[in-house]
Parts: C-alpha cells; sequence; structure tokens
C-alpha cells in the first residue's frame, strides 16, 4: 500500500523533472524561403538563444521576418509584422523588416550635390526620394555568412551597391552584422560601409512593431518615451525645414513614457502633415551608443528599448497601414497596427548644410550600431 501510494508522486516528479529540464535549440536554422522571378533563391535564417528568444532573417533585402519574445507570463509571441514567405515582401511596398540604403528616408526632390556635382535619383515618393530608391538595399540578394562565438549568435551580411546604381555615386560596400545574445534577450545591428568615391550613406532597419504580439489591433495603447527635446519639423511633403522645434508643450514630447494615442489626433500643423507621426527626433545624443526610444505594451508587460551611435530616430505610427497587406497567421496590417522606430542620419541631410553630414569619403569607414532590448515589466 506504501508503494502504491509512493508510485504516482514517483511519476510527478519524474515527468515535472523532464519538463524543466527540455532543452532550447540555440543556434542558427537555415531554410528555404521562395524564388525571385529571375530565379534567385531566398533563404530564412532563424537564430534562437538560451532565453528562448528568436530571430528571423531572409536574405533577401536584409529584412527581419520575425522576433519571437516572451511576455510577462512567459509566453511566446511574434512581436513584428511581416509575411509567411517571400512572396509577400516582394509585394510589399511598406519596407517591412528591411535594410533600408542607401540613404534611409527622404531626400527633397530626389537630389543632392556633393564637391559641387549633382546626383538625381529617383522621387519614388513624389516629389522626393524614400529609402534608396526603386530598387533600393530592401530588394537586393545579400551575401549571408553564418557567425557565432561564446556570447552571440549572428549573420553577418554583405552587398556591394556599384556606381550609379539608384543614381548614387561611387561603388559602395556594405556590411551589416545581425547578432543576438545568447543569454539575453538583445539584439544588436553593426552596420560598416566603404565608398571609391564620395557618396551619402544612411542605413537603419525598417521594422514594424506591436509588442502586444497582435492581440491589440493598434498600437495607441502602447506607451513611448523618446530621448528627444526637439524634431525636424517638416514641410507638406515630410521634408525638414532645416529648424529644429522644442518638443516642450507639443504632441511630440515623449520625453517621459506617455500613451502613444493620447495627443495623436491634435490638431497640430505636424500631426496634419504626417497624418499622425512620422517625424524625426533630434536625439540627445553625442555619437555614443545612448538609449534613443522604449516602447511599453502593459497588455503583453513587453518592454522595447533601443540604444543607438546616430543622432536622429525616426517615429512614424502606422499612418498609411489601411489593411492593403495581409501577413503571418493571416493578421491584417490594418491601421496604425504597428509602429517604426528608425535610428538615423536626419532626413534631407545631405542639403541641409546644418545638419549631421552623411557624405562618406574614399579611405573613411561608416560605422553605425544599434541595439534592440526585449524584456518585460516587473
Amino acid at each position: 500500500m506504501k508503494m502504491a501510494k509512493f508510485f504516482p508522486f514517483l511519476w510527478l516528479v519524474i515527468i515535472m523533472g523532464c519538463k524543466q529540464q527540455a532543452p532550447v535549440n540555440t543556434g542558427i536554422e537555415k531554410k528555404f524561403f521562395g524564388t525571385l522571378a529571375e530565379g534567385s533563391e531566398t533563404y530564412l535564417y532563424t537564430l534562437t538563444n538560451s532565453k528562448g528568444m528568436s530571430v528571423s532573417v531572409t536574405n533577401y533585402g536584409g529584412r527581419i521576418t520575425y522576433i519571437n519574445v516572451p511576455d510577462k507570463n512567459g509566453t511566446m509571441g511574434d512581436v513584428i509584422l511581416g509575411f509567411d514567405s517571400v512572396s509577400g515582401y516582394i509585394a510589399d511596398n511598406t519596407f517591412q523588416g528591411s535594410l533600408v540604403g542607401r540613404y534611409a528616408n527622404r531626400i527633397g526632390k530626389g537630389q543632392f550635390s556633393i564637391d559641387g556635382i549633382t546626383y538625381t535619383l529617383a522621387s519614388n515618393n513624389a516629389p522626393n526620394h524614400l529609402h534608396g530608391g526603386v530598387v533600393g538595399f530592401d530588394r537586393k540578394i545579400w551575401e549571408v555568412k553564418e557567425v557565432s562565438d561564446s556570447s552571440q549568435i549572428g549573420l553577418e551580411l554583405t552587398y556591394t551597391s556599384v556606381d550609379g546604381e539608384e543614381g548614387y555615386p561611387g561603388n559602395l560596400t556594405v556590411k551589416a552584422l545581425y547578432s543576438l545574445s545568447r543569454e539575453s534577450n538583445e539584439l544588436t545591428i553593426d552596420y560598416w560601409a566603404e565608398t571609391d568615391t564620395p557618396t551619402i550613406v544612411n542605413l537603419t532597419n525598417h521594422a514594424y512593431y506591436n509588442l502586444s504580439a497582435g492581440a491589440e489591433n493598434t498600437i495607441l495603447n502602447h506607451y513611448l518615451m523618446i530621448a528627444a527635446d526637439s524634431i525636424t519639423p517638416v514641410d507638406s511633403t515630410l521634408i525638414p525645414t532645416g529648424l529644429l522645434a522644442p518638443v516642450d508643450g507639443t504632441p511630440f514630447d515623449f520625453r517621459k513614457l506617455t500613451r502613444i494615442g493620447e495627443r495623436i489626433d491634435d490638431p497640430d500643423p505636424q500631426m496634419f502633415f504626417g497624418k499622425g507621426y512620422d517625424h524625426n527626433f533630434a536625439l540627445n545624443n553625442d555619437g555614443n551608443l545612448v538609449l534613443a526610444a522604449e516602447v511599453v505594451d502593459s497588455l503583453s508587460g513587453r518592454i522595447l528599448q533601443i540604444h543607438t551611435t546616430k543622432p536622429g530616430i525616426q517615429f512614424y505610427s502606422g499612418n498609411f497601414l489601411d489593411g492593403t497587406f495581409t501577413g503571418k497567421g493571416g493578421k491584417v496590417h490594418s491601421y496604425r497596427y504597428a509602429l517604426c522606430l528608425e535610428p538615423q542620419h536626419f532626413p534631407d541631410s545631405p542639403n541641409k548644410p546644418q545638419f549631421e553630414s552623411p557624405v562618406l569619403r574614399p579611405g573613411e569607414k561608416y560605422h553605425q550600431v544599434d541595439v534592440y532590448k526585449f524584456s518585460v515589466l516587473p
């Protein structure tokens, strides 16, 4: 009788022990992701760390397609928009998850000059140039090398943009290293670039975040902090005027965590131009790696902190998402369903000498570091 009573307890201990010891399949997994019309093959690389966080990246446009992180209850969820196969990204015109370049954001009227020479780019966001042009870095096949060490699991992506591509001067070699910490939920993107002719460079990642993992159908109840005392106000075509405008007393004051929907419909001319938030914030940054922004979703308890070495960050509240696209898991990309936070040089800085210069010259090395840290509310 004593043994009979003991056996059920023994089996419970064994079962619980097995659950606790179930290993996480860490490392890098590669799988086929689809073929482009001209025959190029695309692949999806998934990085997984010891905490169970995973990040998936495709060689098509260097796009981040999945970021799975736990909520406050330990339940994993995918916190970015995207598509189940490369065909969705081919059709996409919203730059989802992409590595944007040569020049992220807008250049006024698609023109800029270096050393007295004027270069003309595509006006693919009429009347301006946007995110590298018609076939920017987001639509290129990147060479991928798997890399890792005792602290990081990573992918090294490289691409050479030839002289004249999309109108940009110089042969530009670009490298982007996506590194996932083995022991913490932290993704780092290191960018490097070199050129043989004076050119302009401004790189970023264009992921769309919804930290509720789709449980909320907008990001209006997310809370946001941006470490910026001013923005670069824009004209009606979203090109900066060249001035800096203090955020104090405006809908752009996110120096403390503030609900995104709280002031998004304020009758401010800047909000009218962007149809909501679509503005560059001038970070309180001296070129070192600093905290630029923090997003908090109280529903899931997830927190995202973005650190960067760049002088600005673009906050976009998904104002042009309109339900045209249906993404992973059948989720419709509806109005303000997700937000973007893009570390960057200021928009139109090639034409604004008062802004930090984006010009890269032969012998110089472009280097940028962006860190995305995920955690949960206590």
